[in-house]
């Protein structure tokens, strides 16, 4: 695992934006296409909005989420519309490039199943993803991989429904999926995470951030985080 720590919150998200980017490109100079899922937050929708700086073949791009609120459409709390807006409304994605967790279905269990089928079509079987961006929660959580859920111990799935956290159940990708991926890119801000992130750089497994892979992850932190103001 790489830490990098470039400077205040708007230098991580420049910064995760370049290497958004160069993994773009060498993704699609080798296999044709990158396929990227993303977290929410406001760093990741600045970072997002800063890849309209960058040189990204953008026709060959996929964008999948890493996780979502059960809730509907129009609830301010999804993550979509603040991923559709921080790049369809700033970059020439093609639309039909975003693909959105069916967290509206009556029938959450098979919505995963039909989610996972998506990661498969468009990034393999079993589906390997070139870049996994996360961010990192208070209480260790990545993804909606939260202390204590039974979706921690899913192996068999590459999406699963969690249980209720903060009021939502979600849908998730499970580390089954998010450990196979080519790319981890951690992006962490603020004062307040400086203490878990230490523990996640430690690799603590007893924090649910902890059991995501290392070998090919980099965590870029601001000066808050990780405690060098």
């Amino acid at each position: 695992m790489i830490l990098e720590v470039p400077g205040d919150s708007d230098a991580v998200a420049r910064r995760a934006a370049a290497i958004i980017a160069q993994a773009a490109r060498d993704a699609v100079a080798l296999r044709e296409r990158f396929v990227m899922a993303v977290s929410g937050g406001r760093t990741p929708w600045m970072m997002l909005r800063a890849l309209a700086s960058e040189e990204v073949p953008w026709p060959s791009v996929y964008v999948l989420q890493v996780d979502e609120r059960i809730a509907p459409a129009e609830d301010p709390g999804r993550n979509l519309m603040h991923l559709r807006a921080s790049l369809l409304d700033n970059v020439p994605l093609p639309a039909g490039h975003i693909y959105a967790m069916p967290v509206e279905s009556p029938d959450l269990p098979s919505a995963a199943a039909a989610y996972a089928a998506t990661l498969e079509r468009i990034a393999g079987s079993p589906p390997v993803l070139d870049l996994v961006h996360l961010g990192l929660g208070l209480d260790g959580h990545t993804a909606s991989l939260v202390p204590h859920d039974p979706v921690l111990d899913v192996r068999d799935r590459d999406v699963a429904i969690t249980g209720s956290y903060q009021g939502r159940q979600r849908m998730t990708l499970t580390y089954s999926v998010i450990n196979r991926a080519r790319q981890i890119l951690w992006v962490v801000t603020g004062e307040e995470k400086a203490s878990i992130l230490r523990r996640l750089l430690a690799g603590d497994t007893s924090i649910p951030a902890g059991r995501v892979a290392r070998e090919h992850a980099r965590v870029i932190a601001d000066e808050a985080a990780a405690g060098r103001q």
